[in-house]
């Protein structure tokens, strides 16, 4: 291989955490600073961990975990149970597991950021719970628990810390089921009768003491209400001049990556006290750590470590980092003669090995021609190293994925000088596709599927297309991994990274994920084949239910260039009677069958996603009638309701500020979108003329609204506020108030199995106070030993007009095919064109 000439500087530098058990393969982070290198040689001096455990993402202490890290410098943990696939969307319209790979990515987001390492269980968030038995129930309590059990025993904690108690008090079923599986968990892990299957990869692992961290309502950070004793206090905030960052600016940053649930926070400067209440384990008495030996100390034979550490420490040259390598050196000859089983141990080293990295300024990555590939396929990486020191490395080997042996170079790398080697491996057939590995089965029984012991906890896939870098320093040969990043320039945004992908040779994406058949008339479902490498050949089809009559057949594709795609159009006939079903899309290349599609989730603050579900969709012959033809959609914080709306022959138009101001009579219904009076400060404007449209003869739904962060004074013609009540058993029986209303008659005659099938819950928000003698409660339900609750579909007539609010959940229902849902929906706009 042949050093080609130095070409322009890049940026940034590619630095992956080499911490066990916690790989972002994703990251790109500028190169540390010399103060911030300091600060992770002052952590070489602490020996100790901490664990944090919550029920999902946005649950953390950020800054509890920032104080711990940054501060106490400590190994830092945060387990949620869940990725938070069952919450809401801020951002866009992704639901479900969807949404859960936005919220892992915030995750990690929020992690680089406050130190922290994440894992995760098993469990899928199935949405809002309120009772932990009925979290247990919809869980298999046995698999989760054993996830805690082993996430403790990997990453062997000192201390670990609830962010919720184990009842009612935690509010959300599953925040107290976190505290619950953790306090359980704490003893087990101790246990070798417990869960001995793990014990072929870990050892049981006693921590000193479990503590909760409390908060009275609010989460202002108080003693808990009826607690006396047992509980210690910590101030957790202060300024680290090191770093030129109080821990609250630093907790703030982090917990503002949560942007897909609307929690960017504004930092304080002042001081925070944390309250935590003894629960298991050693009581303390001063500070969390109380009892456990945080020193090297603790590590046998590691008197002549605690020597270097404190040299390192003491004679730090903050404008020469560079001058920390001879001792960074030494420090990794002597770890290697301790116990490289101790946990403790291979951590230190690892840290080391990326100081090393740091004070040299070496810089290297590689990167793709493309962002993509298939097995088997050849793909060209661009691989660059450069060393930013005069200290002397050499540059040993090379080794790539797809290539045979080692590429042996022994190259002296010269101050700045940027060293570039192209090559072009034939990908391994075995490769994978980049599919989230806990996607890679269907979920079952609420949880993730996943067949590895030694998989569970990773909070996304370990790379496996990677080079591996030896250098030699001063006699000493280091070996590093980086995975394969594609690296892009956007005019506006500058450098973009993006993880590198593996595909199938063709994906094939169905145009919705639901077609709604109202009556016998055929439908045209357009079908994309994207070729993910050239020269593809082949057919697709859409694979139908007896009954289902699809034309053509079959059609044929040919596509030269890699990632282009061809469409094609077949014209799907339904039954005579109701019915409904899946679709699948196939294509056939060279006698093999293809049925994923993709999906990309891209958004600015994390990197790009991407997935390949079952190219699916599903098809519903239903007795479905709307006498509204024309509707208005204002959108909110992202569903997929105005699609739904086109299947049933509606056209729709989205309206901004600018459709706003022009003439809304035109309209037979307007439908506000989910949050859109949270989100949408526009609104404030038009409001009035909102209301005088309904006034003079419109039909205006307005789907549910979050308390407390209002655009609006008025949200509806008559007084109305919504509150937090819910209805999360979606199978929870509704009754018919008003029997007769033209909402349960009209143009669809509603019936208690319009109510079957709906999934999560039946909805949220509702209504909490409304002027009774102007509106008219439609529909009543509750939760399991709840009371009922009657503001889910709240009716006015208002002038010539009908004005509906509504906290059932449709942005849920509707995409997911609900056909009950559909035909409620359809009353709710026609009510004004009976």
């Amino acid at each position: 291989m042949k050093k080609t000439p130095t070409l322009n500087k890049l940026k940034k530098l590619l630095l992956l955490s080499l911490l066990p058990f916690s790989f972002n393969a994703s990251a790109q982070v500028p190169s540390l600073s010399s103060g911030e290198i300091f600060q992770n040689i002052k952590k070489l001096n602490v020996v100790g961990s901490i664990l944090h455990i919550a029920a999902h993402p946005d649950d953390e202490n950020t800054l509890l975990l920032t104080y711990m890290s940054k501060d106490q410098l400590v190994r830092t943990g945060y387990l949620s149970l869940t990725r938070g696939d069952g919450g809401q969307n801020l951002i866009g319209a992704e639901q479900g597991y969807n949404i859960g790979v936005i919220r892992t990515q915030e995750l990690l987001g929020a992690r680089r950021i406050d130190g922290a390492e994440q894992f995760f269980s098993r469990a899928y968030d199935f949405g809002f719970s309120k009772t932990r038995e009925e979290t247990l129930n919809f869980w298999d309590q046995d698999k989760v628990l054993g996830d805690v059990v082993w996430l403790i025993r990997k990453f062997q904690p000192d201390v670990i810390v609830t962010r919720f108690p184990p009842d009612p008090r935690a509010g959300h079923g599953h925040h107290q089921t976190s505290g619950y599986l953790a306090e359980k968990a704490f003893a087990m892990a101790a246990d070798p009768k417990s869960f001995s299957d793990q014990l072929k990869f870990v050892k049981p692992w006693q921590a000193k003491r479990l503590v909760w961290n409390t908060f009275s309502p609010g989460f202002t950070n108080k003693p808990p209400t009826g607690e006396k004793s047992g509980f210690i206090s910590l101030q957790i905030s202060g300024y680290n001049p090191v770093l030129g960052s109080s821990y609250t600016e630093i907790s703030a940053l982090s917990r503002s990556q949560h942007k897909s649930q609307g929690f960017g926070s504004s930092a304080s400067r002042g001081q925070r006290i944390d309250y935590f209440l003894h629960k298991e384990g050693e009581p303390a008495t001063k500070t969390l750590f109380d009892g456990i030996d945080l020193t090297w100390k603790r590590v046998t034979g590691s008197g002549e470590v605690q020597e270097l550490v404190s040299s390192l420490i003491k004679n730090y040259d903050v404008n020469n980092p560079t001058l920390s390598v001879p001792g960074l050196l030494k420090l990794n000859q002597q770890l290697a003669v301790l116990d490289s089983t101790d946990i403790n141990v291979k951590t230190k080293k690892a840290e080391v090995k990326d100081l090393i990295v740091q004070c040299l300024g070496l810089w290297f990555e590689s990167n793709p021609v493309s962002f993509s590939a298939t097995s088997g396929d050849y793909e060209k990486v661009n691989i660059s190293v450069v060393n930013r020191s005069t200290y002397p490395v050499n540059l040993v080997s090379l080794r790539w994925t797809g290539a045979a042996s080692d590429s042996t170079l022994n190259l002296p790398l010269q101050e700045g000088q940027e060293n570039k080697f192209t090559v072009n491996p034939k990908l391994p057939a075995s490769l994978k596709v980049s599919q989230p590995y806990w996607l890679e089965k269907p979920i079952d029984k609420g949880l993730f599927q996943i067949d590895s012991q030694q998989a569970i906890g990773f909070p996304e896939n370990r790379p496996e297309t990677v080079t591996n870098f030896v250098f030699e320093i001063d006699g000493q040969k280091f070996s590093y991994s980086r995975p394969w990043i594609y690296k892009s320039t956007d005019p506006a945004e500058g450098e973009i990274y993006r993880p590198f992908e593996i595909r199938p040779a063709v994906t094939v994406n169905i145009s919705e994920p639901v077609f709604i058949f109202a009556s016998v008339e055929p439908k045209q479902i357009s079908v994309v084949v994207e070729a993910q490498q050239g020269n593809t050949e082949g057919s697709v089809k859409l694979n139908t239910p007896a009954g289902w009559k699809s034309v053509p057949a079959s059609a044929e594709f040919n596509i030269k260039e890699k990632n282009q795609v061809q469409n094609f159009t077949f014209t799907v006939t339904p039954p005579a009677k109701n019915q409904e079903v899946v679709v699948s899309a196939i294509a056939t290349v060279n006698g093999k069958t293809y049925d994923k599609s993709i999906r990309t989730i891209a958004y600015h603050h994390i990197p790009s996603q991407t997935l390949f579900p079952n190219a699916e969709a599903k098809l519903a012959k239903i007795d479905v009638r709307t006498t509204a033809k024309n509707i208005g959609y204002i959108a909110g914080a992202g569903d997929d309701v105005p699609a739904a709306l086109r299947q049933i022959g509606c056209q729709v138009t989205m309206l901004d500020g600018s459709e706003l101001s022009k003439d809304l009579g035109i309209y037979d219904a307007i439908v506000v979108g989910v949050r859109a009076y949270n989100t949408v400060g526009i609104l404030s404007h038009y409001q009035a003329k909102l209301l005088e449209y309904v006034h003079n003869g419109g039909t205006m739904v307005v789907q549910y609204t979050i308390p407390g962060d209002v655009k609006v004074a008025n949200l509806g013609p008559y007084p109305l506020v919504t509150g937090r009540d819910r209805i999360t058993e979606e199978d929870a029986a509704m009754k018919f108030l008003i029997p007769d209303h033209p909402l349960l008659n009209y143009p669809n005659k509603i019936t208690q199995k319009d109510f079957d099938g709906w999934i999560q819950e039946r909805g949220l928000y509702f209504g909490l106070d409304w002027d009774k003698s102007k509106y008219q409660a439609i529909l009543s339900g509750n939760d399991t030993d709840e009371t009922t609750k009657e503001g889910s579909v709240l009716y006015a007539k208002y002038g010539k007009g009908h004005y509906i609010y509504t906290g059932l959940s449709f942005f849920r229902e509707l995409p997911a095919g609900v056909t009950g849902a559909y035909r409620l929906f359809a009353n709710m706009i026609s009510v004004g064109k009976k």
